[in-house]
C-alpha cells in the first residue's frame, strides 16, 4: 500500500484509493468501491494488464486524517480481497492520495451527464436538469454510488430484461423481489414501469443504505422497501424476482428463490460469466421447474430470463 503522508488539512479533504484489478472482475470492483464510497469512481480503459480503478472518500477534518486514512483504506482492502477471492485472483496492495476538496469538487462533476441505460430510462446525476422524453422514465442517482449506475453490463442487460417483461405484461402492477439490490436501480426502474410491493434486498448495510437514500430520492418509498432482511426471512411469493450477483450465490440461493416465485412468474439473473457458469446455472434452475425464455450478451457475461409455468 502507497499512502501520501497526511498533513494537517486547511478544509475537507479526500482519500483517493486505487487498486489494479483484472479485466474480467473491473466492473464488480468498481462497484464495490462505489459502496463504500459513496461518492466518485474514475476507471481507467481496460488494457491487457486490466485496468486501475479509484474511489474517493470524504475525509472528516475535525478528526486526525491518519486515523481515517487507516480505518479506510484496511476496510476497502478487506473488502476487495473478498471479491477477488470470488473470482480465484490475488489483490495487489491498494494505494492512497490525499485530494483537497476544491481539487475534487470543481473537476469530477463534469465526466457526468444524464445517459439512456436501456431505451425508455434515463440515470440523471442530481445536479443536471433534464427533460424527459414522452414516456420516458427517470432515475436520479450520482455516479459511482454501489452497485449498478449502469455501467455494469450486467445491470444493463437486467434492466433490458426487466423492461422488456413489463412491455408484455398486461397486468404492470406486479409484486417484485429484487435480491442483491446495490444501488436500488432494478427496484426502481420496476416501480417506475408500475410495479407495486417491491421488496429491495442486500447483504451489505452499506447497499442498503444507499438503495433506501436512492429510492426516497427519487420519492418511491410507497412502493420499495429496502432492507437488509436475508432471502431466507422473506415472506410471501413475487410475479418477478431479479438477481444481479456472482454465480456461486446463485447457485446456493437457487431453491430459496424457486420457493419465493408465483407460479407463472418471470425470473431475472445476471451477473454470470458467458459459457460454464451460463450453462451451470441454466441446468439448476430448469431442474426446479423454470424455463428458459430469453438471454442477453455483452462482453463476457450474461443475463438469463426464466419463466415458471
Amino acid at each position: 500500500m502507497t499512502t501520501t503522508p497526511s498533513t494537517a488539512p486547511s478544509g475537507n479533504q479526500w482519500l483517493k484509493i486505487t487498486c489494479n484489478t483484472p479485466s474480467l472482475i473491473s466492473e464488480a470492483a468498481a462497484d464495490l468501491i462505489g459502496v463504500l464510497s459513496n461518492a466518485g469512481v474514475e476507471q481507467s480503459p481496460d488494457s491487457e494488464n486490466g485496468c486501475r480503478i479509484s474511489g474517493f472518500f470524504q475525509l472528516d477534518s475535525s478528526s486526525p486524517i491518519d486515523a481515517q486514512i487507516k480505518k479506510l483504506t484496511a476496510l476497502v482492502s478487506t473488502r476487495l480481497e473478498e471479491l477477488f477471492a470470488l473470482y480465484d485472483h490475488h489483490m495487489e496492495a491498494i494505494e492512497t492520495t490525499l485530494i483537497d476538496d476544491q481539487d475534487w469538487a470543481t473537476s469530477w462533476k463534469q465526466f457526468f451527464n444524464p445517459f439512456a441505460i436501456v431505451p425508455g430510462l434515463v440515470i440523471k446525476p442530481t445536479w443536471e436538469e433534464y427533460v424527459p422524453e414522452k414516456g420516458e422514465h427517470i432515475i436520479e442517482m450520482d455516479p459511482g454510488m454501489a452497485f449498478g449506475t449502469g455501467q455494469h453490463a450486467s445491470t444493463k442487460m437486467a434492466l433490458s430484461l426487466l423492461t422488456k417483461t413489463f412491455q408484455e405484461m398486461s397486468d404492470k402492477a406486479a409484486t417484485i423481489l429484487d435480491i442483491g439490490t446495490g444501488t436500488g436501480i432494478l427496484a426502481m426502474a420496476g416501480a417506475l414501469y408500475g410495479g407495486q410491493q417491491i421488496s429491495a434486498i442486500d447483504n451489505d448495510p452499506d447497499a442498503v443504505a444507499a438503495a433506501a437514500d436512492n429510492v426516497a430520492n427519487n420519492g418511491l418509498t410507497d412502493q420499495i422497501d429496502v432492507s437488509i432482511t436475508p432471502l431466507d426471512d422473506i415472506q410471501g411469493q413475487y410475479a418477478i424476482i431479479c438477481a444481479n450477483i456472482v454465480h456461486d450465490v446463485l447457485v446456493d440461493m437457487a431453491d430459496a428463490i424457486r420457493q419465493r416465485s408465483l407460479p407463472g412468474g418471470s425470473l431475472i439473473l445476471a451477473g454470470i460469466l458467458q459459457g460454464q457458469q451460463e450453462h451451470n446455472i441454466i441446468n439448476i434452475y430448469q431442474e426446479l421447474g423454470y424455463t428458459l425464455a430469453a438471454t442477453e450478451y455483452q462482453d463476457e457475461w450474461v443475463a438469463l430470463f426464466f419463466q415458471l409455468p
